[in-house]
């Protein structure tokens, strides 16, 4: 090979040198960064995982929820039915009702018995006066003939007239030799009596009665001076 031959080829293998040199600069340098990124992808992404799992763990999201905190907005009363407040005014005037009948009733049970009291007093008021007839003449019969059989009789008829007197409640006051009492005695007479002392019932001149302890008829009596 001549000197010219080796100047040719050594040309030539310059020549392939550069443009293999120029085929690598001007190959895409993306295409080896794949490489690369995959490398480092899974580091950094591990990093990533690391730092969010500490924020995780620093801050939690509060989960949202339908109740309230009570501590700031107390607890929720539940909604009134207005049938609760119908039902309590009625109550309320049941009661009040039930409660003036109540003391109506009392107070008419009160007045009738009153009227009651009223009428036997007025009643017995107006028979006493035939009482009285009837005690004069059986003790006037009883002095003339005391065993007769019609003083028997009048005696036992008598007795038949107290008991009633004394069933509905009435009953004679004993006013001879007690102090006397404007309330329940009725003086007419003066008298001097040295056995007894001054302001005394001497004598007892007509019976008096009472009814359920009020005075129907005072006694008519005559007092000590």
């Amino acid at each position: 090979m001549t000197s010219e031959d080796e100047k040719i080829l050594n040309e030539e293998i310059t020549e392939e040198k550069d443009k293999e040199t120029e085929d690598v600069s001007q190959e895409d340098p993306s295409e080896a960064a794949p490489e690369t990124a995959k490398e480092a992808a899974p580091e950094e992404a591990e990093d990533e995982e690391e730092a969010q799992k500490e924020d995780g763990k620093e801050e939690k999201p509060k989960e949202k929820s339908g109740k309230r905190d009570h501590r700031f907005f107390g607890k929720k009363e539940p909604k009134k039915d207005p049938r609760d407040d119908k039902i309590a005014e009625l109550t309320d005037r049941l009661q009040r009702l039930m409660a003036e009948f109540d003391n109506y009733r009392k107070r008419t049970e009160k007045e009738k018995l009153q009227q009651y009291d009223m009428g036997v007093s007025s009643t017995v008021a107006k028979l006493l006066p035939m009482v009285d007839s009837f005690d004069r003449g059986l003790a006037t019969m009883k002095e003339s003939d005391p065993d007769s059989p019609v003083v028997a009789g009048m005696d036992q008829i008598y007795k038949q007239l107290k008991k009633a007197l004394d069933e509905i409640g009435v009953e004679e006051m004993d006013a001879e030799g007690k102090v006397f009492d404007p309330n329940f005695h009725n003086a007419v007479i003066m008298v001097e009596n040295e056995e007894l002392e001054s302001g005394t019932v001497a004598a007892e001149l007509q019976k008096g009665y009472l009814y359920k302890g009020k005075v129907i008829r005072p006694s008519t009596v005559s007092v000590v001076q």
